[in-house]
């Protein structure tokens, strides 16, 4: 899912620029020679400049915005905002790169100083393509269920009516006495259940209003043994987690007789569905309705060895503020019946013509190999559909679900959802269904975007006529949850980040190939303030702010930390390694662990127990300098002596630049691994500077500001800025809502 940021364009500004200014600021007060070179950050543009961009009337006219560095407010002030993009920039899809619209097929580094941006390339051509909706001719998954899904929406009262008919294999080797199921729409029931205390009613910026109350009722639960035994009475609630009693989103199910490994079993449960009005995911809005997460659905039984487990067993957990979703794969036979004149997307696909008996609609769909199904109904959708294909995407239909405000933006969405695709089979692996669903909810279901389900995902809310690039974004990065989330499939429960990092590392690199964006790594790090495990259950995280930091951006950046120790070429080879091995598989941290060492040949163990398994950030500091005044050989001559320390994790490889007062410069790399070291140089003139990693290099250092210092300051200046500065940006990045 994407994360967005929060709508306090006061507070970011002065974050970013105390972020920024943290960063540079040696370079700002003392020299200008730290910023030569091909910095590791993006482009930033004052407010004015950004909000002056015109709108582009089409794909090919190109746009008026000159990108050039402007002051503001003083010759060190920066009013910065998010990247500008095609028409104008307002924020981030998920919170995630800062970086600019730049012309060409890369993106320029912030030396380019100059240039208009060009429109955008266009996807790649289509091949041919006439993809053929029907059942995969042979597995792609262990078809651990079998869902025969009946629903009817009553649009009057928000309600869905529904029946489940459900097969479930037992994978493990012993007999499994009792079932469980996720009634996740439970979470919405009262204020008392974990998921709205934890959440305080509020997903990203979209709230809940008073009164807004969802739930799931169990009418009847039946085991299909012949003689169509009732389990309703036996049914019970439970709170592996918390012990939260006013929480029902996880209910066991005692079987009258234990299932045998490899053996099946079909429940037949009746159920309906009270729907919220939308502000996390499911819900309505006005005549929209999104259903996600609608149905009784089984949780994931584990065998010995899944995901590194030493005991087979089920995974169990309720719904909570954080936490995403985790299941088993298998099929779905999906009717769905909703009053005339509602148009239905899905998941899958349809597999017979829309039944019309005057008063309802008749949809069927069919989907395999996928671990859930969702969809949404309005009758408001402008419908548009496209063939794709190239050489690693055999076919696919592209199917837009728009709402009418944004009708006249179909080629912007239907270009993303192309170079998504495209470009994510060429790197990761063919995408291998037969159809793609986009759904572009009103602006006041903008709970229901952003989000990814199994080939459907959905856009932000149509709150804009012409939005900025973050309708790219959030297309690119929800199509690249197909991968991450829809086919390798890790438990989003307890390893958010193996979905939400991968797929946000995946996005910077097609928002760059394709987009010309470049992600400000520099800013990005000082957003990680409190940096935690990314091994953490998604709701053990102090909050959905630092949930986010470490799950979106800091994962990312472990992930740009691995590709810059073992090399663009190698991560590629990686990235595509891991997700052709472990497709339809569930795998763990361990599992991509294993999979980096094997493709490098080489062992990670400590590069994960710092920054993966533990919580750790890198911090290189200047920690003192020394210059002696000596004669050697008649000559005068200045021994300098620089203490550097390591007050964080490891990097193999730390540049330090030291500048002399005559103008020479030595740069030098040291190893990182010592907790102190001392440098010492002897030179015909005295030490000016020493800083450490200029160029930003090290994307998981988080602190900068220490890593420079000067020889002889004025003291008003050279009052130590570190601390205070630091505890100031760590003041301020608690106010950011994400």
């Amino acid at each position: 899912m994407s994360k967005r940021l929060g709508n306090r364009l006061a507070i970011w500004g002065c974050v970013t620029v105390l972020a920024c200014s943290s960063a540079l600021l040696p370079g700002a007060i003392f020299s200008n020679e730290l910023r030569t070179g091909d910095a590791d950050g993006g482009w930033q543009l004052p407010y004015s400049a950004v909000t002056a961009a015109s709108a582009r009337p089409d794909a090919s006219a190109p746009g008026p915005l000159a990108l050039k560095p402007t002051r503001t407010a003083g010759e060190h002030a920066h009013a910065v905002v998010a990247a500008p993009a095609w028409p104008s920039a307002r924020g981030q899809a998920d919170g995630s790169s800062t970086g600019l619209f730049l012309p060409g097929s890369e993106a320029l580094p912030v030396s380019g100083r100059v240039t208009e941006p060009a429109a955008p390339p266009p996807a790649p051509p289509s091949l041919p393509a006439r993809p053929v909706e029907k059942p995969s001719p042979r597995p792609l998954s262990n078809r651990i269920v079998e869902y025969h899904l009946n629903a009817e929406f009553d649009a009057e009262g928000k309600l869905i009516h529904g029946t489940s008919s459900l097969t479930w294999k037992n994978p493990g080797s012993v007999p499994v006495q009792d079932l469980y199921f996720h009634l996740y729409p439970n979470a919405f029931e009262s204020k008392k259940t974990t998921f709205m205390q934890e959440s305080g009613g509020k997903l990203r910026e979209d709230a809940s209003t008073e009164d807004n109350y969802g739930s799931m009722k169990l009418i009847s639960i039946q085991m299909l043994n012949g003689n169509e035994t009732e389990l309703t009475d036996r049914i019970e609630y439970v709170q592996p987690d918390d012990g939260n009693v006013h929480d029902r989103t996880l209910v066991k199910v005692p079987l009258p007789k234990a299932v045998a490994p490899g053996e099946q079993v079909t429940l037949l449960t009746s159920f309906t569905v009270q729907l919220p009005q939308v502000f996390a995911r499911m819900g309505y809005a006005g005549d929209f309705m999104m259903a996600g997460q609608w149905y009784p659905k089984i949780a994931v039984y584990e065998p010995k060895g899944t995901r590194g487990q030493a005991e087979e067993g089920w995974n169990l957990h309720q719904y909570h503020g954080n936490s995403e979703f985790y299941a088993d794969f298998g099929i779905y036979n999906v009717k769905l019946r909703v009053p005339v004149g509602y148009t239905v997307a899905a998941s899958g696909f349809p597999t017979k013509p829309v039944v019309n008996d005057g008063k309802t609609r008749l949809y069927t769909f069919y989907a395999d190999d996928v671990h859930d199904f969702a969809w949404a109904a309005s009758p408001n959708f402008v419908y548009f559909e496209e063939p794709y294909a190239t050489k690693d995407l055999p076919g696919v239909r592209i199917k837009l679900y728009l709402d009418p405000k944004h009708e006249h933006l179909k080629a912007r969405y239907m270009t993303a959802a192309k170079k998504a695709l495209a470009r994510y089979s060429e790197w990761y692996g063919s995408y291998p269904y037969s159809t793609l669903s986009i759904v572009v909810p009103p602006e006041n279901g903008n709970g229901a975007g952003g989000m990814e389900y199994p080939t459907l995902v959905t856009a932000w809310g149509a709150g804009e006529d012409n939005p900025s690039l973050e309708l790219e974004r959030v297309i690119v990065h929800e199509i690249g949850h197909q991968f991450f989330y829809g086919m390798v499939a890790s438990n989003e429960f307890e390893e958010a980040w193996l979905d939400e990092g991968f797929t946000s590392y995946a996005e910077d690199r097609l928002m760059e190939k394709e987009y010309g964006v470049r992600s400000n790594r520099l800013v990005e790090s000082s957003y990680i303030t409190a940096p935690a495990s990314l091994k953490l259950n998604a709701w053990n995280y102090a909050g959905h702010g630092n949930y986010a930091e470490n799950v979106y951006t800091r994962a990312k950046l472990v992930l740009k930390a691995i590709e810059g120790q073992a090399g663009q070429e190698t991560m590629n080879k990686i990235m595509r390694t891991y997700f052709q091995r472990w497709k339809f598989k569930h795998p763990s941290t361990e599992d991509f662990q294993r999979t980096v060492e094997d493709v490098t040949k080489s062992s990670w163990k400590e590069f994960f127990d710092q920054y993966v398994y533990g919580g750790m950030m890198a911090n290189y500091e200047v920690a003192g300098i020394q210059t002696k005044k000596m004669t050697e050989n008649g000559q005068t001559v200045y021994e300098n002596s620089v203490k550097l320390r390591k007050l964080g994790g490891t990097v193999p490889s730390v540049p330090v630049r030291f500048h002399f007062a005559d103008g020479t410069q030595i740069d030098k790399t040291w190893n990182g691994s010592e907790s102190e070291i001392i440098y010492k140089l002897t030179h015909a003139a005295p030490l000016d500077w020493a800083a450490i990693d200029p160029q930003h290099t090290i994307v998981l250092e988080n602190k900068r500001i220490n890593g420079f210092m000067k020889t002889n300051v004025d003291t008003k200046l050279s009052v130590r800025w570190n601390m205070g500065i630091v505890k100031i940006l760590e003041t301020l990045f608690g106010w950011v809502a994400w």
